[in-house]
């Protein structure tokens, strides 16, 4: 892990965590693909996995510039102040493509992971059984999630914990949406709505529900570093001893994907969003001319095409920063 940056290599990292974030937002995508095309997945597992509480021991030795090196954190910052930008600037203007422009937004990213397989699926230095294997269960594990059939429960506070545990882990699997497993456990207008109540709460000074709100989104997010913590250490060990095998079932996970960002879809029911519109809940990979509407087949291609060449141009800039010491 370099420590040599200089500040326009932490802009980038942020820039890449700005990408990260614009995927996270999109039931479907996954910001871990992002991740391991722009080149820095290993580093940010590894990053993470390292972090303890070993750190304020440092800090209190050496003094917080020794700990904040030696635990990797301005490159953990950068990222993830790219992360959250993202989010918070690009959610109201993906969720608006999505509403009006499904089919090329979908195409884009149809393009993108397809092309995220074949640069992935590259890595593998040796292929055998059990590489074949590892992908095709990666296949249908991925496959059969983007079919199933959301769960209908409480917001308990032990199933919230859960739900953040389960979805960060997503979230850094390459091909697996850490907002559509959120969808999938029947948690994702729960984690929204609270976090409006939340705004709510504070803006009209209502302490008993600001607590409620509170609770809630401490235990969410205390799930999701749980998860995050504990499943880097299982990601670390299996790119150290199992590199050909790990890359093999990410590359099957985005394949599976594809199901989900296919654009023509056939909609089979519907959910109620954070804001009281229906939207498509559980939905059907049909072919164009069975499409209700226009297809728009040749924009869908361009669009594909488009975000097929952006993971090239991505991976080709990465390759050229860290040949540069980024």
């Amino acid at each position: 892990m370099s420590q040599n940056r200089s500040l326009l290599n932490y802009a980038v990292i942020t820039l890449k965590g700005l990408a990260m974030g614009a995927a996270d937002v999109v039931p479907g995508v996954s910001g871990g693909t992002i991740a391991f095309i722009a080149g820095i997945y290993e580093e940010l597992i590894a990053t993470i996995d390292k972090l303890d509480t070993s750190f304020f021991k440092v800090w209190k030795n050496n003094g917080i510039k020794a700990a904040v090196n030696a635990y990797n954190l301005k490159f953990l910052g950068a990222l993830f102040l790219g992360v959250i930008l993202s989010i918070l600037s690009l959610a109201k203007l993906i969720t608006y493509l999505l509403e009006e422009h499904p089919l090329l937004l979908w195409g884009f990213f149809f393009g993108l992971i397809v092309a995220s397989i074949v640069y992935i699926g590259a890595q593998i230095k040796k292929w055998n059984f059990g590489v074949i294997l590892s992908g095709v269960i990666g296949i249908v594990i991925s496959y059969y999630i983007t079919i199933a059939e959301p769960l209908s429960t409480g917001a308990s506070y032990w199933f919230i914990f859960l739900s953040g545990f389960v979805a960060i882990i997503a979230m850094i699997l390459p091909g697996i949406s850490g907002s559509f497993i959120l969808l999938l456990l029947g948690s994702y207008s729960i984690v929204l709505g609270t976090v409006r109540n939340f705004v709510d709460a504070l803006l009209a000074f209502d302490f008993s529900a600001l607590k409620d709100a509170a609770l809630k989104l401490v235990l969410f997010m205390l799930g999701c570093v749980v998860g995050l913590k504990t499943f880097s250490k299982v990601l670390t060990y299996l790119f150290k001893n199992y590199q050909n095998l790990t890359l093999a079932l990410l590359t099957g996970f985005m394949v599976g994907a594809l199901n989900k960002v296919w654009p023509w879809k056939e909609v089979l029911s519907y959910r109620t969003n954070s804001e009281g519109h229906q939207v498509p809940l559980i939905e059907k990979s049909i072919l164009p001319q069975y499409f209700e509407g226009d297809p728009k087949v040749l924009l869908v291609c361009i669009l594909a095409l488009i975000g097929f060449l952006t993971i090239f141009l991505l991976e080709r800039f990465a390759n050229s920063k860290q040949e540069n010491g980024i």
